[in-house]
């Protein structure tokens, strides 16, 4: 073991980005298995469904047809979550107990392809450039407007995904959730205790350790060391970026080709395609917000719920519910199963 890996014992573990701490017990990850087990998804879906309302030329569900679009395509959501002009609300009552507070934003689709049976893994480095680029366009749009703009993807229909044609979304708000104060408290704390980003002092300290799945000029692929989810990963720049749209040419086309190596990874480790929720974090944003942000550092989590197999998957227990975040494979074992996978597609072996 290096990097002082905590022993095969149960520990807690202190999640740096948020300062909660997860629970690990590495010794149960030999227990019988008789709950749940889903079937594996073994479908093969077309270039083209007629019936998709994400597929180019397609009448989407609220009525509006597609474009005949042969890239990327972008269109604001139909049953938005966020509005730019909500109704007025009124005031709370003045309880103390019964608080809410108005927002504005705005919710958009991002088809990552025209095609229906591809997925980011299977997109070609192209393509996936073309997808880093329009996470970059939408973020520098709305993020003149919006203080924090959530691009993130939901893949897989065990996940909540309502359509498997490749899709993200962006949600835009003009409050910053409750996922990325934390983020800016913790990030802020250690900014002002040792001078440096949090997130770029832990990128050096996984370079190369046994954390690291696949690295790349400007990238590195982690299991942190506060993984929650089986084979959850952080992305991480090599050097400090606040945001995406800070990032350079020679960066973005790195970004494509680091996403596409985890990602092959992830499908190959039980061949299937595999489901995830994923997300950017990047520095607050809006017009006038001057608040100094240099302890921020861009970062993409992704957080896929399989655990044993294509059909088994990691369940929140009541103890999580109701006392604090477990996991029983360790971060180390997680990485090194990801590490010693293929690059090449298991479809295309």
């Amino acid at each position: 073991m290096d990097r002082a890996t905590p022993p095969n014992v149960p520990h807690r573990r202190l999640n740096a980005l948020t300062g909660r701490y997860v629970l690990v017990s590495p010794h149960r990850t030999q227990r019988p298995w008789q709950g749940k087990v889903e079937a594996p998804v073994r479908e093969t879906r077309p270039t083209y469904d007629p019936t998709c309302y994400l597929c180019p030329g397609n009448a989407r569900a609220g009525g509006v047809r597609n474009p005949p679009y042969e890239s990327t395509f972008v269109f604001v959501n139909d049953f938005a979550a966020l509005l730019p002009d909500p109704p007025a609300l009124e005031p709370p009552t003045g309880d103390p107990i019964l608080q809410w507070e108005p927002v504005r934003g705005e919710s958009r689709v991002i088809c990552f392809s025209p095609r229906h049976d591809l997925t980011l893994a299977e997109m070609d480095h192209a393509a996936l450039c073309e997808v880093v680029a329009l996470w970059v366009e939408q973020l520098g749009e709305l993020g003149e407007r919006y203080r924090w703009v959530q691009i993130f993807e939901s893949k897989g229909a065990i996940v909540g995904a309502s359509n498997p044609h490749p899709h993200g979304q962006i949600w835009a708000s003009d409050f910053l959730p409750n996922e990325a104060r934390a983020e800016d408290a913790q990030q802020r704390r250690y900014w002002e205790a040792h001078g440096r980003p949090l997130l770029v002092d832990y990128a050096a300290l996984e370079r190369g350790g046994e954390r690291a799945v696949v690295e790349n000029a400007h990238w590195l692929v982690v299991v942190p060391f506060w993984a929650y989810w089986p084979f959850e990963t952080l992305v991480l720049p090599k050097r400090h970026v606040l945001r995406l749209t800070d990032l350079t040419d020679e960066e973005r086309g790195a970004l494509a080709d680091i996403l596409k190596r985890m990602l092959v990874r992830f499908d190959n480790l039980f061949e299937t395609s595999f489901p995830y929720l994923s997300g950017w974090h990047g520095a607050p944003t809006g017009a006038g917000y001057d608040e100094d942000v240099r302890h921020w550092q861009l970062h993409a989590h992704f957080y896929p719920p399989l655990l044993r197999s294509a059909s088994v998957q990691k369940f929140v227990a009541s103890y999580e519910w109701l006392a604090e975040a477990q996991r029983d494979l360790s971060a180390e074992a997680a990485a090194a199963r990801l590490r010693e996978l293929p690059e090449r597609h298991y479809r295309a072996r």
